[in-house]
């Protein structure tokens, strides 16, 4: 079962950006739905954004639209989230997602489904 990996979480003051990173254990192929969820302290999971990695299709929550931007390297294997405009209410534990290929197209990706692979996660903190 593929493993993956998150990084890139922090510190930040409002306005900050951040980028996070996840890296795969074994090659992703094209074809897939990969995302970011977060988790806030008290508050349900909450799908950030999702990409096809078969390329072409980027999906993003109403809260994170035009200040968020995921992006895969495919050469890299590797998914990222840069996150512009930080909010306080960004903060959360952000982990990287692999989904079946039709939750991106559909909005799924936005659910949290246990059997997808989830990795252990990035903490986000946002200080005002």
């Amino acid at each position: 079962r593929v493993q993956l990996v998150e990084s890139g979480g922090g510190s930040v003051q409002a306005g900050g950006s951040l980028r996070l990173s996840c890296a795969a254990s074994e090659y992703i192929s094209s074809g897939r739905c990969m995302g970011w969820f977060r988790q806030a302290p008290a508050k349900e999971r909450e799908g950030v954004a999702a990409i096809y990695t078969g390329g072409g299709g980027t999906y993003y929550a109403d809260s994170v639209k035009g200040r968020f931007t995921i992006s895969r390297d495919n050469a890299k294997n590797a998914l990222y989230l840069q996150m512009n405009g930080l909010k306080p209410e960004d903060t959360a534990m952000y982990y990287c997602a692999l989904m079946p290929s039709t939750w991106c197209g559909t909005g799924q990706w936005e659910t949290w489904y246990e059997h997808n692979v989830y990795g252990q996660g990035t903490q986000v903190t946002v200080s005002s």
